[in-house]
Formats: C-alpha cells, structure tokens, sequence
C-alpha cells in the first residue's frame, strides 16, 4: 500500500518505534530510523529491516532534542529517499516524582524529547509536504495527552502539548494537498521498558510479576490486558492510507478504556 514511500520513525531502535517501522517496512515503506541504542543491536535491526521486508532502511541517529540536529536529519532524508512521506513522532522519556521534588534538569529534558523534538521534526519536514502536496504526520502521543497521573507533571505536560501541537500542524497543513496530522494515544502497552518497569516495582514491592503486572493495568484501565507494538502500528498504517485522508488534527486512543471511565 505504501510501496516506495519513506518514512522517519523516531525512537524506534526498540519497543513501539520499531514495531511502527517494521509494519510501514511490511507495507513498501523505505525506513529510516533513529534513536539511541549498542550500535550493533541498530544495525542488526536496521539490516533486518532491508533483509525482511526488501525495502532500503537507514539508521540516522539525531539528537532529536537538537533542532540543528533534526534539520540536517530531513534534509539527509530527502537527499538520500527524495521526499519524507511519512513522519512518526515516537520518541519519548519519563520521570516520576512529586513537583515539589521533580528535578528541574528532568522537567526540560522530557520537554525537550516529548514536545519540542516533534515541533522541529515537522517544521522541518512540513515545507517538503507541502510543496508535493501529500504527507503524512503522526505523533506517538499518550493516554496522559489526555488525563492526568500524580507524579509525572513533565510527562503529561509534553503530551498534553503534543495533542495541541497536532490540532495546530492539521489546522497550517490543511487545503495544501492530502496532507494529516494526527495524534495516537496508548495506554499501557508491552514493551521492553515496561517490563523492565513490572520487574522492578515487583522486586521493590516484594510481590510476584504477575500480581505487579495486575496491579499496573487495573490501576488505569478498564480492559486488564496490555496494547502491543503492532496493533499501535496497525493504526499508524491505517491512517497513512488512502481510506483515513479525512481524518486529521484528532487523537486515537488505544487504551483499553483508559479513557472512558
């Protein structure tokens, strides 16, 4: 469907970034990747990429955080690919604590990859859109780009800003070809950091994995199952197809009623 359009995923040497960047791989994609990661494990991906799915996949490893960084990172882009079709705001950081105890050096970093590294990547990549018309702009936010948790002010700062930052980018865009803007917002999803995060919290809480698992999704969601990497890519597919061209500047939950409670 998506055969010899490229797409920049960022955040994707791991978890739902490179679950996204395979899927759009599946569907004719050229990819390019970015994130930070062992060398090795990237380029073993990235090759992966090329060898399964027969599509060429370059790994650009960006500060993201760094706007200069992120132009040359389109411009290389569009050099090597001719165009950024597709662009896929994934990249993202946490940190939790109390605001009166959140440190302020945390606070601008996960502003700094959460929210700013989105507005670069698409004021960046927007002007080519424009000029053929045509593109594709999605942004990984969050459940927490709509509800709130204790403890985690920059988190859902950042993706409440991402949700806005998405009505904005759909609202400039519009009328300039068959060019969206949208938003995805997961709830708990399984990946790698995740169950890193249920093994820790299982260890510090001197309970089984499972019971920190059950705990982790009754907490927030209605359905007590986790979302996957791919059914998040599914929708990103679906919404660079022809099929989702009216629909833009909204979020998408996958949340398993987060949300709705």
């Amino acid at each position: 469907m998506l055969k010899n359009k490229t797409a920049i995923v960022t955040g994707s040497t791991s978890g739902i970034g490179l679950g996204i960047a395979q899927k759009l791989a599946g569907e004719g994609c050229n990819i390019v990747i970015n994130g930070f990661g062992d060398k090795d494990a990237i380029e073993k991906e990235r090759a992966g990429i090329e060898k399964n799915y027969g599509v060429k996949c370059a790994y650009l490893g960006a500060d993201i955080s760094k706007p200069a960084e992120v132009e040359k990172m389109i411009q290389d882009t569009e050099k090597t690919f001719g165009a950024v079709d597709i662009l896929v705001n994934n990249a993202g950081i946490q940190f939790v604590a109390p605001i009166e105890e959140f440190p302020l050096d945390k606070w601008d970093a996960i502003l700094a990859t959460n929210l700013s590294a989105s507005f670069y990547t698409i004021k960046y990549a927007l002007a080519g859109m424009k000029k053929k018309k045509s593109g594709r702009i999605i942004n990984i936010a969050s459940a927490h780009g709509l509800v709130a948790s204790s403890e985690k002010a920059g988190y859902v700062a950042a993706k409440h800003g991402l949700v806005g930052l998405t009505k904005v980018v759909a609202l400039e865009a519009a009328n300039h070809g068959d060019i969206t803007c949208n938003a995805i917002c997961p709830g708990w999803v399984l990946t790698p950091l995740v169950e890193k995060q249920i093994k820790d919290n299982a260890a510090k809480e001197g309970k089984s994995e499972a019971d920190a698992k059950a705990e982790m999704l009754s907490e927030k969601q209605a359905v007590h199952e986790f979302a996957t990497p791919e059914q998040i890519a599914g929708l990103v597919v679906y919404l660079c197809s022809e099929s989702a061209k009216s629909i833009t500047g909204t979020t998408l939950s996958i949340d398993n009623g987060w949300t709705c409670q």
